[in-house]
């Protein structure tokens, strides 16, 4: 086990800050700047949720974050750009097996102004690393809708193997059941996908 690393798995929201991206642990005062952060729907398009621009929407969304917080399902955070101190999306540690080390990083939307920034990229960093590096978790799993062919793609830009397809795995808010697919990145594997993610960041 690294240097440092807890011996047990108990992942928690605390703040993860890099040199362009601050993720604070969420929180209902979070609200108001996650609904300004996005309007667009497609963001949210192939969400489980309904589009969460609108307020109604966004408050249902986080209060679960914030329940599963409490009850040590997740570890959830908002996205804040420390350019301008903007909140600009959020994420989660989801799925959390502490006996088998390992949980999923999903629920994860960035407004459109920051997708494709080193925003986005530190904020990929942050969160395996804290994963891996104080954790100790052997395995990290990331899932998306199987017709997302963007996220799929970025996804395995991080290194991530394709494991396959769930199929008929999880229903949306509109009926639609949905085909998963999932990927993978294991303790052994994140070295070189995070030197790979500095070396990005850098450029």
């Amino acid at each position: 086990m690294l240097a440092g690393v807890r011996s047990t798995f108990d992942p928690q929201p605390v703040l993860l800050e890099g040199r362009h991206v601050r993720l604070e642990p969420l929180e209902r005062r979070h609200l108001p700047a996650l609904v300004a952060a996005e309007q667009d729907p497609e963001v949210f398009h192939y969400f489980l949720t309904p589009p969460l621009g609108d307020e109604t929407e966004m408050a249902k969304w986080l209060e679960d974050g914030v329940q599963a917080q409490a009850a040590g399902t997740e570890a959830a955070w908002a996205t804040v750009r420390r350019a301008d101190g903007r909140v600009v999306g959020s994420t989660r540690y989801l799925d959390i097996h502490r006996a088998n080390r390992g949980l999923e990083i999903g629920n994860t939307w960035l407004a459109k102004e920051a997708q494709r920034t080193p925003v986005n990229t530190e904020a990929k960093l942050l969160q395996p690393t804290h994963a891996f590096e104080k954790h100790g978790a052997v395995r990290v799993q990331l899932k998306t809708d199987e017709r997302n062919e963007g996220s799929r793609a970025a996804i395995a830009r991080l290194g991530c193997t394709f494991e396959g397809i769930l199929r008929k795995y999880q229903a949306r808010y509109d009926g639609y059941v949905r085909n998963t697919a999932i990927l993978s990145l294991t303790a052994e594997e994140w070295p070189a996908a995070k030197a790979a993610l500095e070396a990005k960041l850098a450029r």
